[in-house]
């Protein structure tokens, strides 16, 4: 089992920043981590993953280059900032497990329960 605890979410005017948090405990040691989001009435997507070294990351096209995610393995904590933020970008953003690369076709097998990212115009 893996439990994952989202926090660093909150409201912010477009081209601000916010940074993400994600504690991983439990059955960490074999795990990509990643986030995802869900806008209303829309389906949730895949934004970023990363794998257990670090080595692999993988970023949806519509975040490339204003997100960045890292972690921490000592911490348990994988990390997500944005950046130049937009309107669009709201959305509640859940933290993922998986123990296979983590990516817009796949499903994680873990979720935290979510944390809103708001985006003022």
């Amino acid at each position: 089992q893996v439990q994952l605890v989202e926090s660093g979410g909150g409201l912010v005017q477009a081209g601000g920043s916010l940074r993400l948090s994600c504690a991983a405990s439990g059955r960490t040691f074999s795990n990509y981590l990643g986030w995802f989001r869900q806008a209303p009435g829309k389906e949730r997507e895949f934004v970023a993953s990363i794998s257990r070294s670090g080595s692999i990351r993988s970023y949806a096209d519509s975040v490339e280059g204003r997100f960045t995610i890292s972690r921490d393995n000592a911490q348990n904590t994988v990390y997500l900032e944005m950046n130049s933020l937009k309107p669009e970008d709201t959305a509640v953003y859940y933290c993922a497990a998986s123990v296979s690369r983590l990516g817009p076709s796949t499903t994680p097998g873990y979720w935290g329960q979510g944390t809103q990212v708001t985006v003022s115009s």
